[in-house]
Order: structure tokens, then C-alpha cells, then sequence
């Protein structure tokens, strides 16, 4: 194991913090509200839609899972691309379309880092110290020194204990799981010394010197309007493609049970403590898909959150479920052409009652009913797609799309918003996947399921 951890978990909106000197892995996650996602005034759902920089091509294979590098995959064994379909060519990405995340290349920017400077416990400072951010949706610290003795060790908490994070001596991490709310408590515990003799040496001690601090409701609303007309663009990129019909996933549980419980298998992945992206469950083991533009490398993937059962109590509602968060470990196979990342999560038991997708071996056809789990603009689990009439424009447009290359995608015009790269894009007629969210653009389109499937199927 990468790091070792002590937890509890409690309360709703997650706070990054990448794994400082032992990681944090959530077990919990019942279905019951813990929490607020906090309207703001004025702060309705906008769509984003920013041009990304396109990624350097993967030019060869490195060893699968080593930190600090993306292993590339070759085509494993098994049967290519149907007989019929065309394999996809590399070609330059299409002028005007627009990844759906930003920040980073290709991330939504959910939060911001801060300047910190704290010291505590023993001769250096106090041994508790608390991190408020009015209004924040998380708080993530980093530590640039964690030095404590055999015994010790360090806890981040909110302020009721209800989600707390323990961090052991030896371990050469700096970031911590993040803290759900605007409240992060820090707190050195300290083997029993009577006689003074531990507190009283010196070069010991907890460095905090870096926060990261979630946007709220109201910052967040503003993000897209800072970065959706860059010089060049039309300004007629937005990815809510007409009035937005997505609604809540719990709003389906319902009137369409088969997509609410396939929604749980998604991810709210918050990378590096201030941007985002989503991720999914593929297939029984221990496997995550996401786009090759959010995460690449191992080194990312260890500072990376995966938020599971991240929703709405109610439909229409802001009372949300606990999170289950998990770290993300090893990167198994990732490639630019098909903008796709397979890798691993510590702490997999803890994930595995919400269940997986199912990578769908055929294209569907043109008009063929959709539905698109997702975290868009890092807001709770949104489902686009209702069913029959209600599809509305979530079908498939054309099943034989350029993305980053020729033949590589589907699209369609269901609605979609920054935070939403590598979200599923399930077939109604079967429940499986057909194709992994990349692109806006009024048509959004994502990396074709039957090519992934062929690609991946060593793996899963």
C-alpha cells in the first residue's frame, strides 16, 4: 500500500487533499442526507465549454503503473474494431471544439490554492490549529513538513468529527484528504509523555503551508463566463445544447430505476486539489475509466479524489449524500488518440456496493436513446436522457464522429457541462457504455464504447 490511513468518514461536499504522510481511503457512504449543497443567489447552472490545449501524443510504451508515467497501452490481445467500422486516423481536433473541462489542459477549475504558512505541535507551535473558508465547498491542506515521533500522529477533520482523516508519521505525502465544508481542523496527537521529555525536542513538528479552497455555488456560476469566449471563439460553443433537460439522478430513482442505480458507478474526481473532472466504474475489478486529457500519468493519479454516491437527497433538493472518497493509484493503460485513462483506486472495498458500467461491444445507431451520468461543473450527480419522448436531443446524432481522430466518436446533443469529461454515454436499449465523454461543441460527442472495449480488453 502507498499510504497508510485511519478514517471517519462524515458529511457531503469533499475536500481534496492528495494523501500527506499516510492517505485516507472513505468507507461509508450510506444513503441518508449528511449535508448542504448551499444555493447562492444568483447562482443558476451555466454551461462551460473551454478550449483546450491539445495533449501531446502518447509516442510509446513506459512500464504499466510506474509512478510519474503514463502507461501507454498496446492493442491487447482479442478482436479489433467490428468488421465494417472503421479504425480511427490521427487528425488535428477539429477547430472551435472544446474539451469539457479546463484549468489544466482539458480541467474544471473548482477551487483555488492559498498561501498558509501554519507550524504546530510540540516546541513549534500549537498542536491544533483550524483552517475556515466562508462558503467554501471543501478545504484540502498541504504539508510541506510532517516530522513526528513513533506514536504520534496527525488527524484533519471537520469540525464535528464526523469526517476525519488520520495521517500516520513516515510518509513522504503532502496532501490530505479533502474536507467537506468551509471548515478543516487540524490536530497533532501526541503519544503520553509526563515528563515532557518528547515535546521538548526539537526539529519536530507539522508544517501547513498550502490550502486549497472550493468555489462555491456562486463562484462557481461565474467560472464560465471568465472562460467560454476566448479570442477566436464564437461564443456558440456552450455544451447545454437548447434548455437544459438534465435534472438530479436521485429524480430518477423512480420513474427510471435502471439509470439511477447505473449513475452510482460514477465518480466525481477532484485532481490536485482545484480541478475536476468524472470518472466511472468499468467492469467487476478494481478499474476506473476517465479521459487521458483529466488524468495521464500515475503521479496524477496519486493526487486524485474519486467522490462515489456524490448526490442529491431530493429531487430538486441540496441536502446530499455522504461521499465515499477514495485515492486514486495506479495508471494501467492510457492513450491520447482515443483520450481515454484506465487506472486503479486504493481503498476499492470501500466502492464496491455502487456497482460498474459495462463497456458495449457494438456502435448504436443514428437516433438510437441516450443517457449521460455525470458531475457537471462538480455539482452533485446530474443525469441527462429521460426516456421515449422525454429523450428530447439525447440520441445519437452520428455514430461515426471526428474527435481527436477520424471514425474515433459518437455524437449526440445531450446536455453537458465543464467538470463533465469522462462521463459514461449509455445506450438505453442496452444499459452499457457507447461511449466516453470528451467534446462540446452543439454536437458533444464522445470516444467510441466498441473501440475502447477492443482496446481494453486485457485489462478489464
Amino acid at each position: 500500500m502507498r499510504r497508510k490511513t485511519g478514517l471517519i468518514v462524515g458529511t457531503c461536499v469533499a475536500l481534496v487533499l492528495a494523501g500527506a504522510a499516510g492517505a485516507a481511503a472513505a468507507t461509508g457512504g450510506g444513503d441518508h442526507p449528511v449535508g448542504t449543497w448551499h444555493p447562492a443567489p444568483g447562482g443558476s447552472r451555466t454551461p462551460v465549454a473551454v478550449e483546450g490545449t491539445l495533449p501531446a501524443a502518447t509516442t510509446g510504451p513506459s512500464s504499466p503503473g510506474a509512478p510519474g508515467s503514463a502507461a501507454t497501452s498496446a492493442a491487447p490481445a482479442g478482436p479489433a474494431a467490428k468488421a465494417g467500422s472503421a479504425s480511427p486516423v490521427a487528425e488535428p481536433r477539429r477547430a472551435g471544439r472544446a474539451l469539457e473541462s479546463a484549468a489544466a489542459p482539458g480541467r474544471q477549475q473548482v477551487g483555488v490554492l492559498q498561501n498558509v504558512g501554519k507550524l504546530l505541535g510540540y516546541r513549534a507551535g500549537p498542536p491544533k490549529e483550524t483552517f475556515r473558508y466562508p462558503g467554501a465547498s471543501y478545504v484540502k491542506l498541504h504539508f510541506s513538513r510532517m516530522a513526528m515521533l513513533p506514536g504520534d500522529y496527525l488527524t484533519v477533520s471537520n469540525p464535528d468529527r464526523t469526517e476525519s482523516y488520520r495521517y500516520e508519521p513516515g510518509s513522504n505525502k503532502k496532501w490530505a484528504m479533502s474536507i467537506t465544508g468551509d471548515t478543516a481542523v487540524v490536530e497533532v496527537h501526541r503519544a503520553i509523555d509526563p515528563f515532557g521529555v518528547r515535546s521538548a525536542l526539537d526539529g519536530l513538528g507539522v508544517n501547513v503551508d498550502r490550502a486549497a479552497r472550493g468555489f462555491s455555488r456562486a463562484e462557481q456560476a461565474r467560472v464560465p463566463e471568465q472562460t467560454m469566449v476566448p479570442p477566436g471563439r464564437t461564443g456558440r460553443e456552450e455544451s447545454i445544447c437548447g434548455k437544459d433537460s438534465s435534472a438530479d439522478a436521485i429524480c430518477y430513482q423512480s420513474t427510471d430505476p435502471v439509470a439511477y442505480v447505473k449513475s452510482k458507478a460514477i465518480a466525481r474526481l477532484l485532481i490536485n486539489g482545484t480541478e475536476l473532472c468524472t470518472g466511472w466504474r468499468v467492469g467487476p475489478n478494481n478499474r476506473m475509466l476517465t479521459n487521458n486529457h483529466c488524468l495521464s500519468t500515475s503521479t496524477e493519479a496519486y493526487e486524485t479524489e474519486a467522490w462515489f454516491n456524490y448526490q442529491c437527497a431530493e429531487c430538486g433538493g441540496y441536502d446530499v449524500f455522504k461521499p465515499t472518497k477514495v485515492w486514486g493509484d495506479q495508471v494501467l493503460s492510457t492513450d491520447h488518440l482515443l483520450d481515454y485513462t484506465l487506472f486503479s483506486v486504493e481503498g476499492f472495498d470501500s466502492i464496491g456496493k455502487f456497482g460498474y458500467l459495462t463497456l458495449d461491444t457494438a456502435r448504436p445507431a443514428k437516433g438510437a436513446e441516450l443517457y449521460v451520468p455525470q458531475h457537471p461543473a462538480g455539482e452533485p450527480t446530474r443525469i441527462a436522457g429521460a426516456k421515449g419522448d422525454e429523450a428530447g436531443n439525447c440520441v445519437v446524432d452520428n455514430p461515426d464522429y471526428t474527435g481527436y481522430s477520424v471514425h474515433s466518436d459518437v455524437s449526440y446533443l445531450c446536455d453537458t457541462a465543464g467538470g463533465s469529461s469522462g462521463s459514461p454515454v449509455l445506450s438505453r436499449r442496452t444499459n452499457r457504455v457507447v461511449g466516453l465523454h470528451h467534446f462540446g461543441g452543439c454536437p458533444n460527442s464522445g470516444v467510441r464504447g466498441d473501440l475502447l472495449a477492443a482496446k481494453l480488453r486485457a485489462y478489464l
